[in-house]
């Protein structure tokens, strides 16, 4: 592959997971070597201009163009598109597909030359609009350990990136795929609660969010166990550990589970069709 400068992206798709991958990354390469298209061509037109990328007519174009093309495209649809371009894909392209419970296999088939055909399979999540995202990558068995280093250098630009081996794909799109989700509801209902305290609404979001925003940075930076820091907010005969109590009683984590578990399923319906 080419010096992640002179490397040059494509992106068939300008939606929110599309666009802010795209976006993300070209602050690190540089907007002119990105371009994208969309279904709707006046919407990738209108996100290029705004970011100083390329916005190109067909998803043909794109392929013929690009070095890295990422499809950023339903899972219904991500197999007609791979079969669309098959033709301007050969050895020194890899294709990185975003699309939810869509397996390397299935989407080798979309090729008669499998053999070389590189793709690597991602999970972003909605993070990625402000560059914290969590995002996983599983590539084929053709994709060389300097294509797979590439790609994870540009999607560690949106945030924070991790190879995993694609058997872990379904519980990765449970866990960090589905998760903000998860979190909103979780800030919401806090914020509800600030709320009926009488705090005003905008000031129960802010801070809400911004007491889950602390809690993660520590989870991820402080070093001690997720359950040291629990602790460690749980004074004795406090308020904090009531709240604990409280969160138990009403099956607090088992919902969690159940919510991912859900998700892990519909993952692996997907894959199936």
């Amino acid at each position: 592959m080419k010096d992640l400068k002179n490397v040059k992206i494509g992106c068939i798709g300008s939606g929110t997971m599309g666009g802010a991958l795209m976006s993300a990354m070209a602050k690190k390469i540089g907007a002119k070597n990105i371009s994208v298209t969309d279904v709707d061509f006046s919407k990738a037109k209108a996100f290029a201009e705004k970011h100083g990328m390329s916005a190109l007519d067909s998803n043909i174009k794109v392929a013929e163009s690009s070095d890295v093309i990422f499809l950023a495209v339903k899972p219904a649809y991500v197999t007609s598109v791979l079969k669309e371009i098959s033709g301007q894909i050969d050895e020194n392209k890899v294709v990185v597909s975003m699309a939810a419970g869509v397996k390397l296999d299935t989407l080798e088939e979309c090729f008669s030359y499998s053999a070389k055909f590189h793709i690597i399979r991602i999970m972003p999540n909605l993070p990625a609009t402000v560059g914290e995202a969590m995002i996983a990558l599983s590539p084929s068995k053709n994709v060389s350990d300097e294509e797979t280093a590439l790609v994870k250098e540009l999607l560690d630009s949106a945030g924070k990136a991790e190879i995993v081996p694609e058997k872990l794909m379904d519980g990765v799109t449970a866990v960090s795929g589905s998760g903000p989700a998860y979190g909103f509801l979780f800030i919401e209902a806090l914020a509800d609660a600030a709320v009926r305290f009488g705090m005003p609404r905008a000031q129960a979001y802010v801070y809400a969010a911004q007491t889950l925003k602390g809690a993660a940075a520590m989870a991820l930076e402080d070093g001690r166990s997720i359950s040291e820091l629990k602790d460690a907010v749980c004074s004795p005969a406090g308020t904090t550990i009531e709240g604990v109590i409280a969160l138990e009683k009403n099956g607090f984590r088992n919902a969690v589970i159940e919510a991912a578990t859900a998700a892990f399923n519909k993952s692996v319906e997907l894959g199936k069709k």
